[in-house]
C-alpha cells in the first residue's frame, strides 16, 4: 500500500517533467539513463561486501563465510538479479506510456534505489524484517510486469513483434 502512495505523492508533489521524447529510442535512452542511478545501491553493496570479505577473512582466507559477509553477498546477488527485471520492465514500460506519464520512469527508479537500501538495511538487523524492503522492490515490478503485459496484449497486440 506504501509504494502507490509514495510514487503518487512524488509524482504530484516533485517539481520536474519528463523532456519530450518523441521517438521509441528517445525513450529507451531517458530509460537507460535513469536505470544508471539506480545501480547506486547495488555498487555501494559490492564495495561492502569486499570490505567484510577483507576484515573477516583475514584470519581464514578460504574457511567458511561469517554472517556479515554472507548478508552483503546475497544483496548483491538478489540487487542484480532484480535489477535487471526492473530495467527490461522499465523499458518496455517507457515505449508504451504516453508523454504526459513519462515521469514515472525516474520515480520508479528511485523507489527502487529506495527500496533496496531499506532491504538491505532490514536483511542485516533480522531475517524476519526483510518483507517489507523486499516488497517495496517487487510489487512495483509486479505492477510494471502486470501492465506492459497488458499493453502487448490487449491495448496493441497488432503491434505485438512490430
Amino acid at each position: 500500500l506504501l509504494c502507490p502512495c509514495f510514487i503518487y505523492g512524488a509524482y504530484i508533489f516533485l517539481p520536474f517533467d519528463a523532456p519530450l521524447l518523441p521517438t521509441v529510442s528517445a525513450r529507451l535512452v531517458y530509460t537507460l539513463r535513469c536505470a544508471a542511478f539506480a545501480t547506486f545501491p547495488i555498487v555501494l553493496g559490492m564495495i561492502i561486501s569486499g570490505i567484510s570479505r577483507l576484515c573477516f577473512s583475514a584470519l581464514e582466507p578460504f574457511g567458511e563465510l561469517q554472517r556479515e559477509v554472507e548478508i552483503h553477498r546475497t544483496y548483491v546477488s538478489q540487487s542484480v538479479h532484480l535489477f535487471i527485471l526492473y530495467f527490461f520492465n522499465m523499458a518496455v514500460l517507457a515505449t508504451y506510456l504516453p508523454q504526459e506519464v513519462l515521469k514515472l520512469i525516474p520515480l520508479l527508479t528511485g523507489l527502487f534505489a529506495i527500496s533496496r537500501l531499506i532491504y538491505w538495511l532490514s536483511y542485516a538487523i533480522g531475517r524476519s524484517f526483510r518483507a517489507f524492503g523486499f516488497s517495496m522492490t517487487f510489487l512495483p515490478l509486479l505492477a510494471m510486469l502486470l501492465w506492459n503485459l497488458y499493453s502487448m496484449f490487449v491495448l496493441e497486440p497488432e503491434n505485438l513483434l512490430a
